[in-house]
């Protein structure tokens, strides 16, 4: 059984905000600009859209999404990460982390989109700043921000994380989701009745140079014996960063305000499902040998770091993966198929320099897999 310590410790970073905004290195470590979206609608009404970040991983995908949609885009970054991105995009420069906004001031815009902040301090900063100067604050959050992974089918009425001091900006597995409630208050107490927060499950697809959950593809796609965690029937859930982009555009569209977690599938997701979903993508000689989570813990195996996107459904985690995301998708969050998302993430990986795809950034050593892939027959026998 995961204990909630090293639960924290092992998920430190990694749902919404790696995928979001603290990713704002990502292209750096070979993502790139999206290809423009083809077949997209005008929107009935064009917006003006600041678009805190911009150049992380959902970014880039919430541009080309809402140029193709008609509006018309602001970035605001440090100038420092691929700056030449999007050279046709007006691109403001300053630094949250120092408090330098100059070139945000005396400016007005329809729509404010906050991918990158975690602290408290930077949210509170710029939303207060541009709280005349927009009609809607979107922040993207995480649902990190529950304290307790015990209760299924979380809604967004539950209880939430704390941090012993509010001014300490050190951000932990323990301090991360705590971190971030005070972060969504700053956007609520700027823009009361105007915010809208955004709390993704683990985001994932092409561009995330993390490898969270494209360690599957990656894994199943070299074939062989793949070390399958827990139980078949496990609950999971991910998002793809190309639906979490295009609906945070349509939610600004629709003027939606409140709260809404946001991650997918639509249909309840099981840990065999995802990896024989992937497995139609790819040509390789896979079998694959689940291991129970008993075993795995005993070897020392984490879920979630080692074995991504998976934590066993029992105790302390009983709820994770089983968040209720019925408010989004009545406002229209929809998910693209597992295989479509699957594809372009190996694609994506394949198109990297060899020495990237050298070093996968998650999931167990391959080595490592196979000791307890040995360990596990022979307890068998």
């Amino acid at each position: 059984m995961t204990s909630r310590r090293t639960f924290l410790k092992n998920t430190a970073l990694t749902c919404g905000a790696l995928g979001a905004g603290t990713l704002s290195d990502a292209l750096a470590h070979g993502a790139e600009a999206p290809k423009p979206t083809d077949n997209v609608t005008k929107a009935e009404k064009p917006l003006r859209i600041l678009i805190l970040g911009g150049t992380g991983f959902i970014g880039p995908h919430q541009v080309e999404y809402a140029r193709a949609r008609g509006h018309k885009l602001t970035l605001f970054n440090r100038g420092k990460t691929n700056a030449g991105i999007f050279p046709d995009v007006e691109q403001l420069h300053g630094d949250r982390a120092t408090g330098d906004l100059k070139s945000l001031k005396g400016r007005e815009w329809d729509v404010v989109i906050d991918n990158p902040a975690t602290l408290p301090r930077w949210v509170r900063e710029t939303a207060q700043l541009l709280k005349d100067s927009a009609k809607q604050y979107v922040f993207i959050s995480t649902i990190s921000v529950y304290s307790d992974n015990s209760k299924l089918n979380m809604d967004e009425s539950g209880p939430l994380a704390t941090v012993s001091d509010p001014n300490d900006e050190k951000i932990t597995g323990e301090t991360y989701g705590g971190l971030k409630v005070l972060a969504e208050k700053e956007a609520e107490k700027a823009f009361p009745g105007r915010a809208t927060v955004i709390r993704p499950g683990l985001i994932v697809g092409p561009g995330d140079y993390s490898d969270r959950f494209s360690y599957w593809p990656i894994r199943i796609d070299r074939g062989g014996e793949v070390l399958a965690p827990g139980d078949p029937t496990d609950p999971v859930q991910i998002i793809d960063a190309r639906d979490l982009a295009e609906w945070s555009i349509r939610m600004v569209e629709q003027g939606a305000m409140g709260i809404y977690n946001a991650t997918g599938p639509k249909a309840r997701l099981s840990m065999a499902e995802m990896l024989y979903g992937i497995r139609a993508i790819t040509s390789a000689d896979v079998q694959f040998t689940w291991v129970k989570a008993d075993f795995l813990a005993e070897q020392k195996v984490s879920p979630w770091g080692d074995m991504p996107v998976w934590v066993p459904p029992v105790g302390e985690t009983a709820g994770f993966a089983t968040v209720n995301c019925n408010k989004a998708i009545a406002k229209g969050l929809t998910f693209r198929p597992l295989a479509e998302t699957s594809k372009a993430t190996l694609d994506w990986f394949k198109a990297r320099p060899a020495e990237r795809q050298a070093k996968v950034r998650a999931g167990i050593d391959p080595k490592r897999e196979a000791d307890i892939l040995a360990a596990w027959h022979a307890k068998k026998k």
